[in-house]
């Protein structure tokens, strides 16, 4: 019987061939669409200046460089060493030798986990070869001598983005998985990825900014934000939430949480096995939080003393209105704590004392070291940043594209790998649906916000700043505060976190977490996830690494560690309180309607 597998074989290969054939037709079409979408959207006689004055940062890196050319020809020959000795350990690799590499990545680098990166010599090579590359351009910039400090931080910066954004694993011949992906596909993911892309643009208006996640996954109120309680109190600015009671006695003292208005409060109740609020709930704590409202043309005029105002100063009205308490302890995260720093100082200046225990999660009071951030905070930026605000706002896409420039490996690039070369649908991740929730600004808060702290770093400085008509020293505040940073956060870094420990003329208390700016925060111990350092040493430290080397590292959570200073400071116990019972009528249940307003969608925005 004759051997027929040579032409199975054969016509395999020919329908691969042909499969492949009409893939790339596909793409081909898509590219043209691609193309087309993108030229209709744009508008020509529109030119954005430079959004981050990158060229000017770079020629004044440049012109301090030329003035010192050894050192650029010493730079430039330690380079080609690099290279001339990782081609000699490829081709001893070659011939059969185990040869260490010269470069690896980071350990919190997920580009190169795929074992083709290291086991491949072809790609380890391309891998090692760009490492050697990126950390030689970011080491060179670095030792520039003659640059003022904001002008290194933003070429540090740029620098850094350029070099994540040419990483080998960016694109579609120098990543094995995509090769992979695509030879065992056929060359399908390519098509899905450019119907992804189509998509993308098609909603944004011509603009490349690929999903981090599925959106039709997640309601707010059906499987997020979903802790039991009643909106009892509203207004132009915020709508207030008391949360439901599960135990049968509380803390007479309530606790007010202010979120950031920069993204949407429920982080801090996602679901209900990593719900702070619902954890506080259950420890006896009455909670309510603020719920800002997502800003349009009709809030144009708010300022930051309207936040203060409008915000936690009618807040504390509500819950004496509804439950009778005058005293409450606090919560304040990120710009929340800012205010809520800038509210007890005001609160100090006026003679009264309604906040009797603050706690502040990665709130920064002193801007001086303020991290990546501060890249943005310079005048020539700022005024970038008021042209954009002509309807009296800043879109919150404007602040969510700021914030993922911040990690663009995690936030950007793979996303773009994922959706666009692997062709994949990103994953439901409730974190990433709250971190693509944005939310708008009104133009005079957000400007008095970066002027004022940012730049000008005013509230640390006494007298410097007024708020209701009050002069404002954050060294009046007597207040007990206990305050949270995190060791890897990049936004409030822990070296700024640190300086707030010197602010308040009151006892204060320092705890670190691990992680970063959410996963630092959001720790419930269930999770048994990170660390936290405690330090109760009665001693003034002249830096967070002195405070960090006298610290006690403890496995989990901090939240029982919090608790137990807050319920120190939370009075006795009373019967629980039910707020569908109180003195102010709930308008709605939770989550409320406030924190559903999406920012205005990409469609609106060309108008």
């Amino acid at each position: 019987m004759p051997n027929r597998e040579p032409l199975q074989t054969n016509q395999e290969a020919l329908e691969s061939s042909r499969e492949f054939a009409e893939n790339f037709a596909k793409i081909a079409a898509r590219s043209q669409e691609l193309v087309t979408e993108f030229l209709a959207s744009q508008q020509p006689t529109h030119i954005d200046p430079d959004p981050a004055t990158v060229a000017r940062t770079f020629m004044e890196l440049m012109n301090k460089m030329m003035a010192d050319p050894a050192r650029i020809i010493e730079a430039q020959a330690a380079l080609w060493k690099n290279y001339m000795d990782l081609w000699q350990n490829a081709a001893r690799r070659a011939g059969g030798e185990e040869i260490a590499p010269m470069v690896v990545p980071d350990a919190a680098d997920k580009r190169f986990k795929s074992e083709e990166w290291s086991q491949n010599q072809i790609f380890d090579y391309i891998k090692q070869s760009y490492l050697l590359t990126a950390n030689w351009l970011q080491d060179t910039v670095a030792e520039v001598e003659g640059l003022d400090k904001q002008t290194r931080k933003k070429a540090d910066f740029y620098t850094k983005l350029y070099t994540d954004a040419m990483s080998p694993s960016n694109f579609f011949w120098s990543n094995p998985d995509v090769l992979k992906t695509t030879m065992e596909s056929k060359g399908k993911n390519l098509v899905q990825g450019l119907e992804n892309m189509l998509d993308d643009m098609k909603r944004t208006k011509g603009t490349i900014s690929p999903k981090m996640t599925d959106d039709a996954a997640f309601e707010i109120g059906r499987n997020i934000a979903v802790t039991p309680g009643k909106v009892i109190f509203q207004n132009d600015l915020m709508q207030l939430i008391q949360y439901e009671p599960t135990t049968k006695e509380v803390y007479k003292r309530p606790l007010l949480i202010t979120p950031p208005w920069i993204n949407k409060f429920y982080i801090l109740d996602l679901k209900s096995e990593n719900s702070f609020i619902k954890w506080c709930v259950d420890q006896g704590y009455t909670v309510f939080i603020i719920s800002w409202v997502n800003p349009d043309e009709r809030h144009v005029d708010k300022t930051f003393e309207s936040y203060m105002s409008e915000g936690i100063l009618a807040a504390l009205d509500a819950i004496e209105q509804s439950i009778g308490e005058t005293e409450v302890t606090a919560i304040g995260y990120c710009i929340g704590g800012t205010l809520m720093a800038a509210t007890l100082a005001y609160l100090a200046a006026i003679g009264e004392d309604r906040i009797k225990a603050v706690t502040f999660f990665a709130a920064q009071l002193d801007f001086e070291e303020a991290g990546d951030l501060l890249v943005f905070t310079d005048e020539d930026h700022i005024q970038l940043v008021e042209s954009k605000m002509k309807g009296g706002y800043l879109e919150g896409k404007e602040m969510a594209n700021t914030f993922n420039l911040l990690r663009s490996n995690d936030l950007i690039w793979s996303f773009v790998v994922n959706n666009y070369l692997l062709g994949k649908t990103p994953f439901p991740f409730d974190l990433l649906y709250w971190n693509s929730d944005a939310t708008n600004m009104p133009h005079k808060m957000h400007s008095f916000y970066l002027r004022n702290m940012y730049q000008k770093n005013l509230l640390r400085q006494a007298g410097s700043l007024t708020l209701g008509g009050q002069p404002i020293d954050l060294s009046k505040v007597t207040t007990p505060v206990f305050i949270q940073a995190s060791k890897e956060d990049h936004i409030a870094p822990f070296k700024s976190v640190f300086k707030n420990l010197k602010l308040f003329g009151g006892p204060a208390e320092l705890m670190l977490a691990g992680s970063g700016h959410i996963a630092g925060v959001i720790n419930h111990p269930d999770a048994k996830k990170y660390q936290h350092w405690t330090n109760t040493k009665k001693k003034e430290y002249a830096s967070a690494e002195d405070w960090f080397a006298d610290a006690t590292q403890h496995p989990g959570s901090w939240w029982p560690y919090w608790d137990k200073w807050l319920s120190k400071k939370s009075g006795p116990k009373v019967p629980a309180r039910d707020p569908a019972k109180g003195k102010l009528k709930p308008i709605e249940d939770a989550p409320g309607s406030y924190v559903k307003v999406k920012a205005k969608p990409y469609a609106d925005m060309t108008e």
